[in-house]
Order: C-alpha cells, then sequence, then structure tokens
C-alpha cells in the first residue's frame, strides 16, 4: 500500500512538471477521487505554503509551484 501511495504521488509531482499549473482545490479533488477510488477512507489532505509542512506527505504542487498538498493518514 506504501509503495502505491509513492507511485501515485510521484507521478502527479512528475506530471505537473510538464502540465500547466492547475489551481490547488482542482488538485485536491482529483487525489481525493483516486484515494477513494483505491479504497482509503481514513485521512486528510490540506493546500499548504510550500515547505511549511514537515511532518506530512506531499502528494502535489499547485499554483505554479507555490503551493503544496500534504496528506496525512489518520
Amino acid at each position: 500500500m506504501k509503495q502505491a501511495f509513492w507511485a501515485v504521488g510521484l507521478m502527479m509531482v512528475a506530471g505537473q512538471a510538464l502540465a500547466a499549473p492547475k489551481p490547488c482545490e482542482e488538485l485536491k479533488a482529483e487525489i481525493e477521487a483516486k484515494l477513494k477510488d483505491k479504497g482509503v477512507a481514513a485521512y486528510s489532505l490540506e493546500i499548504v505554503a510550500k515547505g511549511s509542512v514537515t511532518d506530512k506527505t506531499v502528494v502535489g504542487s499547485c499554483e505554479a509551484g507555490s503551493k503544496e498538498i500534504v496528506y496525512q493518514r489518520q
């Protein structure tokens, strides 16, 4: 499970580098949909300033790289 999560996160980050900048809410909704499809139930996603959080996993970057979406399992 952990490996699959990291793979999804890395693919999203790599995809962001090639794609046009996305609004944070749109990217967050896409990540939530992927997590629900995988059956993940207890989690939180937050939009934060880049580099401001160290205890959670970064799963996406938005607003032209100025913000990050972080994941935490509950």
